[in-house]
């Protein structure tokens, strides 16, 4: 086991590396002078040079790209032209508010959906499953946009049970802090509860199929150990894949919901990001963002082995 571990772990090395050369590369992609795109079309010869020396874009893209991978290693990634702080820390706060957002609603998609795929797989074909695939393609089929705006005219303006603008941090007041999360959470969870109950159920009927299922019957085991003892830890695979990469994308993709709700996340500095042409914030989200998924990943290969011993042999 210790060489899969070790084997994941290499790979990965060249990964990042791909990661941060494809960064960078769609940054220096964008048309446009960086520098005259930031200070528009008034500024004098003199602050465009100065500017273009601040960003390092007086020199070769491969040694751009060396000094700006070198300073990346040392936890520099530059500073924000609209602000003027630290990029490192900027990015660091906003993950932590996606965090919060992200975390529970992956964690609540699996714990609804593991049960109901489950449930599903094993009554096949019945009232119960016809109802579940049916509720889950439903729910694949409604945009996140579109759910959040529904949850927000209904509960917030509607009902007036949650705040539709704002944020309060669950380490100022947690109590707060948890009643603006409701809605973003909610909207996350019911977006990916449908993919998730899809996938435990496509698992959970190839694994029944199989012989040692049918022993574990002959033996006279109830359905209920079979499925707990028998079926689950090995459904459970992909059902654990399918989650680590809703995790990663999620956090690529949670500037719909942030923006939506108005909460201060990644996702939000990253669009924020976006039209006030902050090019270092702009790249450092990117990069941040890639390298969680890439980390998640890694975090995934090293955990299957605990659901599937012949992964590690193989």
């Amino acid at each position: 086991m210790f060489r899969y571990f070790l084997h994941r772990l290499l790979w990965s090395v060249p990964t990042v590396f791909l990661v941060a050369v494809g960064v960078f590369a769609l940054i220096r992609l964008i048309p446009g002078d960086p520098a005259l795109l930031v200070l528009g079309d008034r500024a004098t010869p003199e602050t465009l040079s100065a500017l273009r020396l601040q960003l390092g874009l007086d020199r070769s893209l491969p040694i751009q790209f060396i000094l700006w991978l070198k300073n990346a290693l040392h936890g520099d990634l530059g500073q924000s032209i609209l602000t003027g702080d630290p990029v490192l820390p900027l990015i660091i706060e906003r993950f932590q508010v996606s965090f919060e957002i992200i975390l529970p609603a992956v964690a609540l998609a699996g714990l609804l959906a593991v049960p109901l795929g489950t449930i599903a797989a094993r009554w096949q074909n019945g009232a119960i499953d016809v109802v579940t695939v049916a509720g889950a393609t439903l729910l694949l089929s409604v945009p996140t946009f579109w759910m959040g705006l529904l949850l927000l005219l209904l509960f917030g303006m509607r009902l007036g049970w949650f705040p539709i603008v704002g944020y309060v941090s669950i380490s100022d007041d947690w109590i707060a802090g948890l009643i603006y999360l409701v809605m973003p959470i909610s909207t996350l969870v019911i977006h990916e509860v449908g993919s998730v109950i899809r996938m435990v159920r496509a698992s959970t009927l190839e694994v029944l199929r199989l012989d040692y299922v049918t022993h574990a019957r002959a033996k006279g085991l109830s359905e209920t150990q079979v499925l707990l003892h028998h079926v689950f830890r090995n459904a459970f695979g992909p059902t654990w894949t399918l989650l680590g990469l809703i995790l990663g994308n999620l956090l690529g993709g949670i500037a719909i919901v942030e923006t939506i709700f108005t909460i201060p996340g990644l996702g939000r500095l990253l669009v924020d990001a976006i039209f006030a042409r902050d090019y270092p914030v702009i790249q450092g989200c990117l990069l941040c963002i890639s390298l969680f998924y890439v980390a998640v990943n890694l975090a995934i290969d090293f955990v299957y082995p605990f659901f599937d011993p012949r992964v590690a042999v193989s």
